[in-house]
């Protein structure tokens, strides 16, 4: 994209990336990497590529959330952490912000979706939320923003701010130290927290590695503002890649997205089903549909973009039931 920033938007520098980094770096993983040479029978991949698992689903919390999450905490006033936090989320957001309060020693009261993986939900619990429960995203950041309100707490945006997208840049600067190397990096896209940072990040250190999003077709708000040239919200949003189905794109990781990243592809439910069961068959790993979602774009849309390349892909989360994902393997093609 050549595309200028979203008025307002602001590029994070890798300095600011290497700061945040070392503020949330006691309480995260330093993910690693894995070279990946799948059977051809598992995954029908482009000529010549060469995989790269940058595994974010080994994370404290089982995704890359947290590095946001904390970094919001970790930058709040003592006074405003005391009357503690609040969130929005379909599982991951609520799960990293729980596991922040507690590292900072305060209180979270989120709100998860009412149709929430049920793991997501019991994992948020044991980190000691309190859960409320809400029909569909916009529900849920009204509801978000009332408790935020009334009770004093604080706000921690699931994709959006320079607190969040600071903490998701140490994707993109791990993996631009452990890749340097990289053609191209494929990223899954919900609200854009994740590829925002990510990208500004690897666009700065490595310039020449391509960045792709990815979406699922049900939930395709970051393509729709792309093509709209702003951010757009959603009237449905009907995907099994729960993690992805943000209800809109906001200005602010909108603008990193225009400025950094070279183009947003989608993928459907069947392709994220035959790329999570490549995971699990091949590379042994339980990951959740969101994780899936940039093989399936590389064995798709952009596979003849990618032959002859080194490419990584970032498997964000793998918070999920053993039921949910029995059904995903059985139900793939």
């Amino acid at each position: 994209m050549t595309e200028p920033p979203a008025s307002g938007t602001r590029p994070l520098t890798p300095t600011e990336s290497r700061e945040t980094r070392a503020r949330v770096a006691p309480w995260i993983e330093r993910t690693p990497v894995r070279r990946w040479v799948p059977d051809r029978d598992v995954a029908s991949l482009p000529e010549g590529i060469e995989l790269f698992l940058k595994l974010e689903l080994f994370q404290r919390t089982g995704s890359y959330k947290v590095r946001g999450a904390l970094n919001n905490v970790l930058c709040a006033e003592a006074e405003t952490l005391r009357r503690g936090v609040t969130a929005v989320s379909a599982g991951n957001h609520a799960i990293s912000v729980a596991y922040a309060a507690r590292a900072a020693g305060t209180t979270a009261r989120v709100v998860m979706l009412s149709s929430a993986n049920p793991a997501r939900v019991a994992r948020c619990r044991n980190f000691g939320a309190e859960i409320e429960f809400a029909d569909d995203g916009a529900a849920g950041f009204a509801r978000m923003e009332e408790i935020a309100r009334q009770e004093g707490r604080l706000g921690i945006h699931p994709f959006e701010g320079e607190a969040t997208v600071s903490g998701t840049s140490t994707v993109g600067l791990e993996v631009a130290e452990q890749l340097p190397d990289l053609d191209a990096l494929v990223v899954p896209v919900g609200g854009g927290g994740l590829i925002s940072g990510t990208s500004s990040i690897v666009k700065q250190l490595a310039p020449a590695c391509r960045v792709y999003g990815v979406e699922p077709v049900g939930a395709a708000s970051m393509r729709r503002s792309l093509d709209a040239g702003e951010p757009v919200a959603l009237d449905r949003i009907d995907t099994i890649a729960d993690s992805l189905g943000a209800p809109h794109a906001a200005p602010y990781s909108f603008g990193l997205v225009q400025r950094y990243v070279d183009d947003v592809v989608l993928v459907d439910d069947d392709a994220i089903r035959a790329a999570l069961k490549a995971l699990f068959l091949d590379a042994k790993l339980v990951a959740e549909p969101a994780s899936a979602a940039p093989l399936a774009a590389v064995c798709g849309p952009l596979r003849e973009r990618l032959e002859g390349c080194r490419v990584g892909l970032v498997l964000s989360g793998s918070n999920i039931d053993l039921d949910t994902f029995s059904a995903h393997i059985r139900a793939s093609r």
